[in-house]
């Protein structure tokens, strides 16, 4: 490995009722609510074409999560044998980056309500990208 460090800075913060990360769900379909994403300023020409209705993926940063840690119990089931944090969804990892599928509910200003989010209160924005459909066959 090299010693390059990379900067990510963040575009905003997600508003939310979950503020307890052992009361959160651990997936967005067990029960996640609906949040806010709040956005800086500087990236308000980004958010033009977003769609109330339209699906999004959202990457944060999990800024609580433990950064050493290579292995886990699945969903933190002991009985379970553990696993490289690669291959479970996990927060705590080497680079604790968050990925939602989000469905965009509506936008005001920089505002943006999405449903289903599993991600806490306070949790920074990384990106938002379009979920994109199937590739035609060529």
């Amino acid at each position: 490995m090299t010693a390059d460090k990379y900067v990510i800075v963040p575009i905003g913060w997600v508003e939310s009722p979950l503020v307890d990360p052992g009361l959160a769900p651990r997936q967005s379909d067990e029960g996640a609510p609906a949040a806010w994403l709040v956005f800086e300023p500087s990236v308000a020409e980004a958010l033009h074409d977003l769609e109330a209705g339209c699906d999004a993926l959202l990457l944060t940063w999990f800024d609580r999560a433990h950064r050493d840690v290579l292995t886990v119990h699945p969903r933190g089931d002991t009985t379970r044998p553990p696993q490289g944090v690669f291959t479970t969804r996990s927060p705590h990892r080497p680079n604790p980056i968050g990925l939602h599928r989000v469905e965009i509910a509506g936008i005001d200003g920089l505002r943006v309500r999405v449903r289903n989010l599993e991600a806490l209160d306070g949790t920074p924005i990384v990106d938002v990208k379009p979920v994109l459909g199937p590739v035609a066959e060529r």
